[in-house]
């Protein structure tokens, strides 16, 4: 695979991950025999958007927290300043992968986990509350609790005022709290900003999201890791064949439920 992903100077952040097999000890055990990590070699990734998708289970969380760990990131979210931890729940994988790194360097970033964004909000609220902290975090949020929020309204919150230009962003499915339109609106976000610098390595099961044009995707399947098109995507193909044929599956569907 070519390691460039366009015509002109390659600005990724993130240009490379790698398993470093040779350390792994102990590869029939979690999380090296997850399915997407068994078979895996090297990530290549897009300077605009990097997609990763997969079933359930196939191990795209783990394989994301591993990256946004081995960067720097809290393993529970947040940006590189939060340090805080509710529970050590993370996996060693981070310890066995090999970044490569661009020339240039992001002047922000962030780690969005849908499943653990109330401790992130909680940590934040917690330290606002000191009062000697200078200035509100919450103020780079838009002002408000993300506790008082929706948990639509306060992932959209983050994307909207807490992401900026020039900032990597590995998102972990940012679409679970999102209506459709919100994930449309989500979409053109991503698109600003990667038009203002930013690199997105985003883990989803939207085939809304996975639309972006400009982007490289990954399907972790339990023969490995395999670049293809949103079209060959199980998502994209079981949403338009729903769509097209709604009776004829829910009939299906619910016969073969009731047998």
């Amino acid at each position: 695979m070519n390691d460039r992903t366009g015509g002109g100077p390659d600005r990724r952040y993130l240009r490379k991950a790698e398993l470093l097999r040779e350390k792994v000890e102990t590869p029939e055990k979690y999380p090296f025999n997850l399915p997407a990590v068994r078979e895996l070699e090297r990530i290549e990734f897009h300077e605009r958007v990097t997609y990763l998708v997969g079933e359930n289970g196939i191990g795209k969380s783990t394989l994301l927290e591993a990256i946004a760990a081995a960067w720097g990131f809290n393993p529970e979210g947040g940006t590189l300043n939060f340090n805080f931890a509710t529970a050590e729940t993370h996996s060693p994988l981070h310890r066995y992968l090999r970044l490569i790194r661009g020339t240039a360097r992001p002047r922000d970033g962030f780690f969005f986990r849908a499943e653990s964004y109330y401790n992130v909000a909680t940590t934040i609220d917690e330290l606002d509350r000191d009062p000697e902290a200078k200035g509100k975090i919450i103020d780079s949020y838009g002002g408000r609790s993300l506790h008082e929020q929706s948990h639509g309204e306060a992932f959209f919150a983050t994307f909207m005022h807490r992401f900026g230009p020039n900032g990597l962003y590995i998102l972990d499915e940012p679409e679970a709290a999102l209506s459709p339109v919100r994930q449309l609106a989500m979409l053109t976000r991503i698109h600003e900003l990667a038009r203002s610098g930013g690199q997105f390595i985003v883990s989803t099961h939207s085939p809304l999201l996975m639309a972006y044009p400009d982007s490289r995707l990954y399907n972790l399947t339990a023969g490995g890791v395999r670049e293809c098109k949103l079209e060959e995507t199980e998502h994209y193909i079981i949403t338009r064949e729903f769509l097209n044929n709604r009776e004829s599956m829910l009939e299906q569907l619910l016969r073969e439920e009731e047998e």
